[in-house]
């Protein structure tokens, strides 16, 4: 199995840093983690990522963080 390259959020800075990594799978899928504990990793298809991305974009998600 190859080795995934982790990537973090550009808005990820300062000394409480632990957000979201994304890194593509050999697999096609999307994985994804926290940094703060990188044993868990999830997955999804690429599709779903996308849409899920568009969404927070969006602002669909913004009440959940108020």
């Amino acid at each position: 199995m190859s080795e995934r390259i982790w990537r973090k959020s550009s808005f990820s800075t300062g000394p409480q840093s632990e957000c979201v990594e994304v890194a593509a799978g050999p697999d096609g899928l999307v994985h994804f983690r926290e940094s703060d504990d990188p044993r868990v990793t999830a997955a999804t298809t690429r599709a779903i990522w996308a849409a899920f991305t568009a969404a927070a974009k969006a602002g669909d998600f913004d009440s959940l963080t108020s």
